[in-house]
């Protein structure tokens, strides 16, 4: 289900930056579009978590897909500009609480063992899903149109909606939500208050950032230097299998690193991705450097979620997703915006170096956290 509902939701995203420059649309516009597939998902994730703590995945996850279908339904059916705004809040709510869901329940089905090594097989599900979409999108887009794409992802968005329907998710074995009686009192900033929690977070935010900005900024990086649609598409493709590739070996790596020395490395790497992007003009350059940054945040994710897992009180394991979610959906938000007016304004280049910097901030705190880890 999880990797259906990405499926769309990345080709959703590709077709949408491609088919607002197609129509005109400035940086900016495409940065508001993309920041909306993360406006309700920032708002509503920690609502959701807590829900889902309470009540069990199903009833959530079948609204969720059933959004995402409507949402990619609309621009298929109905053309222009506008209706791409309502069309993104809705595949982004809708995934946000599938991702909610499936990155809990495979926290509450696992053992601190065997934790790091399940979420990387999540994760390769959805480096899997973070491949075909774009590739899918680029070749379509090519060779179909824009409305066809958006009603092929329509139809991935429509599996995820069976399988939650009938897929018998109810089965799972997850222990059996706290009442409210027995569950840590507090809010979402008692959490926050908690210095492992914070770490976790801010380090988590700026990877999950750097691989959100890749995905916004690439499709106009690639369009001002000439690239096709199925070529920006393989750039994207080539990202995602480098994450599928670190994340196969994960299990390994996780044998011989800890989670805090996998961060510290993908942090690094990362910021020099960011600062190498803008001299890559050439499809294969671009290819390379987008495969590193693949190998950095992909082989980031899946120790972040099992230290989160760990650190969260008993009871309150989704509602800590649901606030990792809120944060990077936050970003999403905010550096779309943020970066889509600074490219607008002083170009692509001080886009890609401010990322670079501001991944290096995080740097010292991840490498005191390995040293002393």
């Amino acid at each position: 289900m999880s990797l259906t509902a990405h499926i769309a939701l990345a080709g959703a995203r590709i077709t949408t930056s491609l088919y607002a420059l197609s129509l005109h649309a400035s940086a900016l516009t495409v940065g508001i579009l993309i920041a909306l597939f993360s406006l309700f998902p920032m708002l509503f994730a920690v609502p959701m978590g807590r829900l889902i703590d309470r009540i069990g995945i199903v009833r959530p996850v079948v609204l969720g897909a059933g959004a995402m279908t409507l949402g990619c339904m609309l621009p298929g059916l109905i053309s222009g500009l506008p209706v791409l705004y309502l069309a993104t809040l809705l595949i982004g709510t809708g995934f946000m609480v599938i991702q909610v869901a499936a990155q809990h329940t495979v926290g509450a089905m696992s053992s601190n063992e065997t934790r790091s090594t399940n979420f990387s097989w999540l994760a390769l599900g959805f480096s899997i899903s973070g491949f075909c979409g774009p590739v899918v999108a680029g070749l379509v887009i090519d060779h179909a149109s824009f409305w066809i794409s958006f009603m092929v992802f329509c139809l991935f968005a429509l599996g995820a909606f069976g399988i939650g329907l009938f897929g018998r998710l109810g089965r799972i074995h997850t222990p059996i939500p706290v009442t409210t009686d027995d569950r840590h009192v507090g809010g979402m900033l008692d959490l926050l208050r908690q210095p492992e929690m914070r770490r976790i977070y801010l380090i988590g935010t700026l990877l999950s950032s750097a691989w959100d900005l890749f995905t916004f900024v690439l499709p106009i990086h690639g369009t001002h230097s000439g690239f096709s649609a199925s070529t920006i598409g393989l750039i994207l493709g080539c990202f995602s299998v480098a994450t599928f590739l670190v994340r196969l070996a994960m299990p390994w790596i996780a044998r011989h690193r800890s989670e805090w020395q996998v961060l510290t490395f993908a942090l690094a790497l990362a910021a020099v991705c960011y600062a190498l992007f803008p001299f890559m003009h050439q499809p294969l350059s671009m290819m390379i450097v987008a495969a590193i940054l693949g190998l950095a945040v992909g082989a980031s994710q899946p120790n972040m979620l099992a230290l989160l897992h760990h650190a969260s009180p008993p009871g309150r394991a989704a509602e800590a997703v649901g606030i990792r979610v809120m944060i990077g959906n936050a970003c999403q938000v905010a550096l779309p915006l943020a970066f889509g007016g600074a490219g607008a304004a002083l170009g692509l280049t001080v886009v890609f170096w401010s990322m670079s910097a501001m991944i290096s901030a995080g740097l010292p705190l991840a490498w005191r956290k390995c040293q002393s880890g």
